[in-house]
């Protein structure tokens, strides 16, 4: 019992440690992936498929209708910040789909919303407390002996009188605290870099319609008709 204690208290201490040293740490720069250049001249390099490609006639493209904003889009980053412990993850991808076919050429990315540091380092700690709290009812009385203490607290007493339901208890009140902590209620649009909508301040999610109309004055495309 006092290794499966070691065990539980190190594997607690190797996740608070790992989850800091990802707190802090930058995410290193994209790679891009360099393609060798194939020798027209050199017959051992030929591409059969490129040839196939070759001879094949030109399709021009038909004429497509025009969505108002022309190519309004290229150049431009549009980011949506949301909170993903709030199952908005649905709601983001449906305004990504129509801002991408609105605007053409424009690049969407979505991210969490990160809340306050002092509640994500809270957040990094309820972990912690629930394997501390789940090891020391498994361990037994063996943990307070460790400590010099004789007589456990009464605390304790009532723990141990129903050890699956508080084990179950503090795992299931920990994800929940947890889950509070994460969460920000976010739902933040950037264009360019500016703010054009956020749920913080407006208490509410945006319309399609007005999504596109805000982004769109923002690059210059005019008002949706």
């Amino acid at each position: 019992m006092d290794r499966a204690l070691l065990v539980l208290v190190g594997l607690s201490i190797f996740l608070f440690c790992t989850d800091i040293f990802n707190l802090f740490t930058l995410k290193p720069p994209k790679t891009t992936t360099h393609y060798p250049l194939l020798d027209a001249d050199d017959p051992h390099q030929a591409d059969p498929q490129l040839e196939k490609l070759l001879q094949e006639p030109l399709k021009f493209p038909t004429h497509q209708k025009s969505n108002g904003f022309g190519g309004a889009g290229i150049g431009s980053t549009i980011n949506i910040d949301f909170c993903t412990s709030c199952s908005y993850r649905g709601t983001a991808i449906t305004l990504k789909n129509m801002l991408v076919t609105s605007f053409p050429g424009v690049d969407v990315i979505l991210a969490n919303h990160h809340p306050p540091l002092p509640r994500r380092l809270l957040s990094k700690l309820i972990p912690v407390v629930q394997v501390g709290i789940i090891g020391t009812i498994m361990a037994g009385k063996h943990v307070f002996s460790r400590l010099g203490i004789t007589t456990p607290p009464p605390w304790y007493q009532t723990l141990q009188a129903n050890r699956f339901g508080s084990m179950a208890s503090t795992w299931l009140l920990g994800n929940f605290i947890q889950s509070f902590l994460q969460s920000t209620g976010a739902f933040e649009v950037y264009c360019n870099g500016e703010l054009v909508f956020s749920k913080l301040k407006e208490q509410r999610f945006p319309s399609e319609t007005e999504l596109r109309d805000l982004v769109g004055k923002k690059l210059g495309g005019g008002v949706w008709p």
